[in-house]
């Protein structure tokens, strides 16, 4: 039977749901669901979506992502292939880990938001240890939500979920934890009414515009970097190497062009020198103190 197609839209909040194979456990222990975790941060930061949720539990994860105008499916393969990867070689088995694709649904409006959300947040009440106080699970979002711990990996952007129950902090936490135990089932018809308080959370969503041109990358890379971007054609040349790995990352990451894609801007370049020059490009704007902002102020110009 052939496979259902997906629904997206660059602009979607997605409930994301991984499953492992048969019985195999998908987190054997505490450092497993950390290097999922970090995967998580690894793609979000090449990528740039939003977080808004998480749950890790021993044979499946559930996640709440904003997309930000990138494609999900891109996202979950980087993300489920580069783990799966990692608990093979660990465990030193063969095959595969997750079962068939990650489901995701398109959440539709804030009202099924926030009730996902709790439903996700509910999901260790599962175990003994946890019926009575879900907060306390270490691989929950929910923690952080409550202020309980802050998040380690810098991934979570509880903020925007917490400022449909109040823009003060404290009221926002208390509401919100009353309405995780009213949640323990996804179908729950119960809602509570939002207020609006001043205070610190913002509820202000941004999405990334994820049409950019070719030219539009070079032109941004011409007038920021101060070169011309001809000589990114140059070979034997180290800085033409990083201004190509710059504008393949951002090709990628904002134009949304697959590596056969980016192949034919170029021209003259195979898939896995396009797959090392956009791993370079991460690099350099993430570790790099002379790029280190670029990405950042294409950010500013490029939202919607």
């Amino acid at each position: 039977m052939p496979r259902c197609a997906r629904v997206k839209t660059n602009d979607a909040i997605y409930h994301v749901m991984c499953k492992s194979i048969s019985d195999t456990p998908l987190f054997r222990n505490d450092t497993d669901k950390d290097m999922f975790l970090a995967y998580i941060k690894k793609y979000q930061q090449k990528y740039q979506f939003k977080v808004y949720a998480y749950c890790l539990m021993t044979n499946h994860v559930h996640l709440i992502i904003d997309s930000n105008g990138f494609d999900i499916s891109k996202i979950m393969h980087g993300v489920n292939q580069s783990y799966a990867q990692y608990f093979n070689r660990k465990y030193k088995r063969k095959g595969h880990l997750f079962h068939d694709r990650f489901k995701s649904i398109v959440v539709k409006d804030d009202r099924y938001l926030v009730t996902l959300s709790a439903y996700i947040h509910n999901n260790p009440i599962a175990m003994k240890e946890y019926r009575e106080c879900p907060e306390k699970y270490k691989y929950s979002s929910l923690a952080v939500y409550l202020g309980i711990r802050k998040d380690p990996f810098g991934i979570l952007d509880e903020g925007f979920i917490m400022a449909m129950f109040s823009r003060n902090v404290k009221k926002a936490r208390e509401r919100y934890y009353k309405f995780v135990l009213t949640c323990s089932d996804v179908k729950v018809k119960k809602f509570i009414e939002f207020e609006d308080y001043q205070g610190e959370y913002r509820s202000n969503r941004i999405v990334l515009k994820r049409q950019c041109s070719p030219q539009e990358i070079f032109k941004f890379v011409e007038e920021n970097l101060d070169i011309d971007t001809s000589l990114i054609y140059l070979k034997h040349s180290r800085k033409a190497k990083e201004y190509r790995a710059i504008i393949v990352y951002l090709l990628r990451c904002f134009c949304g062009y697959t590596y056969s894609e980016i192949c034919k801007v170029l021209g003259d370049i195979t898939l896995s020198r396009v797959a090392v020059l956009f791993n370079i490009g991460f690099e350099l704007v993430n570790c790099n103190s002379t790029y280190k902002n670029l990405v950042k102020k294409f950010l500013n110009e490029k939202v919607v």
